[in-house]
């Protein structure tokens, strides 16, 4: 059973990426695994069976693992949980729950003072992430959910979807929302209307995702509605699969981080909108351990570095609480 049950680093060796990519590829289903006491394993048979898939087209795995490779450096025990809802209570585990590069470093940080904390990755978006917190699924949840009426982020959100929670929100950092579209703007997109013109088409972003939420608010603002823009149902997970769409000819345009399409070639970023990621935890939890050992160190000097390094991050409100 130890030869056909493969751990996350065996995989990883056998593929030639890093530990993250593995992670990467289950969570987009890429790769069968089955959860084995607390550690991922993968049958020997689907990593065979995945190579002679992408035998001849891999750009997925190449993509994938130069959008994963640069952090964190030193890696915690880091398992995604892709399923909707984790299932889980909050004991000895340790739930981070947000997409964002930002919380790699964090964790990367933080597992360097505690590398006996059980870290805990779900990758639920900005809505379904505050809703698990909720619900006390998961221990910290991160969001950048535009608010078009207040436009603010992320407060107004906290306020209807945990009422009665004391809640404290902290700031991970800004940076720049806009579209992502072939070299050179092929289709002179400029703005928000473009997207229902009849030659656009778009790759959407999935329900619940901040990127998906500042899409539809803009739409509900401009007086535009959904079915009349193409491709707007073709959702994807990431901001790497969409660029990646774009880039192979799928689509003429999808809505991402400017971070996110730098990875992948042939892809220009049209800047639309700055936007706040911010860090969600209970009130009440932030004197405990190991909450007040996470605040501090997204108020650190050296996590700011790691976020300027990192590229496409506004520092300049990093660790502030602002509410």
């Amino acid at each position: 059973m130890e030869d056909i049950l493969l751990s996350a680093q065996e995989v990883a060796d056998m593929l030639k990426i890093a530990r993250n990519t593995v992670y990467e590829l289950i969570k987009r289903g890429e790769l069968p695994s089955s959860k084995v006491g607390k550690q991922m394993r993968v049958h020997k048979q689907e990593v065979e069976n995945y190579l002679s898939r992408t035998k001849n087209v891999s750009p997925s795995v190449a993509a994938i693992a130069s959008a994963t490779q640069d952090y964190p450096k030193t890696q915690p025990n880091i398992i995604p949980y892709p399923q909707p809802f984790i299932e889980t209570t909050r004991g000895h585990e340790f739930i981070i729950c947000g997409q964002d590069t930002s919380l790699d470093i964090l964790i990367s940080h933080l597992s360097i003072n505690d590398d006996m904390l059980q870290i805990y990755r779900s990758y639920l978006g900005s809505y379904n992430g505050i809703y698990a917190l909720y619900q006390g699924r998961v221990n910290v949840a991160t969001s950048h959910l535009w608010d078009g009426d207040q436009n603010e982020y992320n407060v107004s959100y906290v306020k209807k979807m945990m009422p009665g929670i004391p809640t404290l929100i902290m700031r991970i950092g800004e940076r720049m929302h806009g579209f992502y579209v072939k070299k050179g703007n092929p289709k002179g997109i400029t703005g928000w209307k473009d997207l229902k013109r009849d030659d656009i088409i778009m790759v959407n972003r999935e329900k619940g995702s901040g990127t998906r939420v500042l899409l539809d608010e803009k739409l509900r603002l401009s007086g535009i509605r959904c079915e009349n823009i193409q491709g707007y149902t073709n959702e994807h997970k990431s901001h790497v699969a969409v660029a990646m769409a774009v880039s192979q000819g799928l689509a003429d345009v999808a809505l991402g981080s400017e971070a996110g399409h730098r990875k992948v070639g042939g892809v220009e970023f049209l800047p639309m909108q700055p936007e706040c990621y911010d860090l969600i935890i209970h009130k009440a939890d932030a004197d405990k351990q190991p909450y007040r050992r996470i605040l501090d160190i997204i108020g650190s000097s050296s996590f700011k570095r790691d976020l300027e390094t990192l590229g496409g991050y506004n520092t300049s409100e990093t660790g502030r609480i602002i509410w």
